[in-house]
């Protein structure tokens, strides 16, 4: 079992800058495949970022690419997601997700564990 608990979430004004966290329990967590998925109001819930378990592989969509960075710590169990030149766009509740299988998925059926999601709004 992994609990998931995302943190820096925020206003700010568009051309800012905010880095989530995702702080995981278990003892498995380096093992997952970590992921970042937003979603906005009236929208469906859509893949921003992925991650493999060692860090190396990463991949993010092209609505976020150049500006969104995913990073991992699995000393400390967390990963981030860095978010630069933040749009209106951008705005969503962010939510962190973890696939124990560790493949590499862009969909949210393939992701078992979810943080309870972190508010970004941006302003124009």
């Amino acid at each position: 079992q992994v609990q998931l608990v995302e943190s820096g979430g925020g206003l700010v004004q568009a051309g800012g800058s905010l880095r989530l966290s995702c702080a995981a329990s278990g003892r498995t967590f380096s093992s997952y495949t970590m992921a970042w998925f937003r979603q906005a109001p009236g929208k469906e819930r859509e893949f921003v970022a992925l991650i493999n378990w060692s860090g190396i592989t990463t991949n993010h969509a092209d609505s976020v690419k150049g500006r969104f960075t995913i990073s991992r710590d699995n000393a400390e169990n967390t990963v981030y997601l860095q978010m630069n030149s933040l749009k209106p766009e951008d705005t969503a509740v962010y939510y962190c997700a973890a696939a124990p299988s560790g493949g590499y998925y862009y969909t949210a059926e393939y992701y078992n564990y979810w943080g309870q999601g972190t508010q970004v709004t941006v302003s124009s």
